[in-house]
């Protein structure tokens, strides 16, 4: 089984009076159909490999796994990575790279992101939500939905009081899916997108009508782009390989 466990890596010296913040990382990848093809003995080593490099790096980094396999065509799983230095996450795509289960592996989606305070949350501080979400502290629920988010140019151009009276509304829908937990991170100048929202949650169901009451709410008009969203299952390293070939 796969163990979650804090990242170990702590600020520099030189960091040390400044609030720490983690790099975090959705990193989608796709086995190619070649991998069926191989010998039992190719495959098990393959995957027995691969899990052992997973926990190698698992401890300078929190590692998730999580299965996308037959909801998604062109993803079968996804590791959400969490941690304070940038060199495990390089090193740890480096090993994959060099494993046999690496040369059937492509990395058809990867959002970098990086956790910051929110300006408009001051009010709205939930559990888990430690430090202003300047810490991550995943949780065990069953689905993890992804996407990248994009505001429109118009929205950064409203004045700060009208963006969180705006906002609030927004807030207050999602105070009615309590059991919903919204991981916000940052990409600005980092990634393609402004933000990674990743939110954990018990149900697909209840997630859905979250989302379906926040298209009626005004700020759904300053979106630019939300997609694609990506419908991640918890699982373990052993469960995703095996799902592979």
């Amino acid at each position: 089984m796969t163990t979650t466990v804090e990242p170990q890596t702590q600020p520099k010296p030189s960091e040390a009076a400044a609030p720490q913040r983690q790099f975090v990382n959705f990193m989608f990848f796709k086995a190619d159909r070649a991998l069926r093809r191989e010998s039992a003995e190719v495959k098990a080593e393959a995957k027995r490999e691969f899990a052992e490099i997973v926990r190698r790096h698992t401890g300078p980094m929190m590692i998730l796994p999580y299965s996308t396999v037959g909801i998604k065509p062109n993803t079968d799983f996804m590791l959400w990575r969490i941690g304070y230095d940038l060199d495990p996450f390089q090193q740890l795509a480096a090993d994959i790279n060099k494993s046999i289960l690496g040369r059937y592996l492509d990395i058809p989606v990867s959002y970098f992101s990086m956790t910051k305070h929110s300006q408009y949350v001051d009010e709205h501080v939930h559990e888990g939500q430690e430090g202003r979400r300047l810490r991550i502290v995943p949780g065990k629920k069953p689905f993890l939905f992804v996407y990248p988010f994009v505001k429109t140019r118009d929205w950064y151009l409203l004045a700060g009081s009208e963006r969180q009276r705006i906002m609030n509304e927004h807030i207050a829908i999602g105070h009615k899916y309590p059991r919903v937990k919204i991981n916000t991170t940052y990409s600005f100048g980092l990634d393609d997108q402004d933000f990674v929202v990743a939110f954990e949650a018990d149900s697909a169901a209840e997630f859905l009508d979250l989302v379906q009451e926040l298209r009626e709410t005004e700020s759904s008009k300053y979106t630019l782009r939300d997609t694609p969203m990506y419908t991640c299952r918890r699982s373990t390293i052993e469960e995703i390989v095996d799902s592979l070939a």
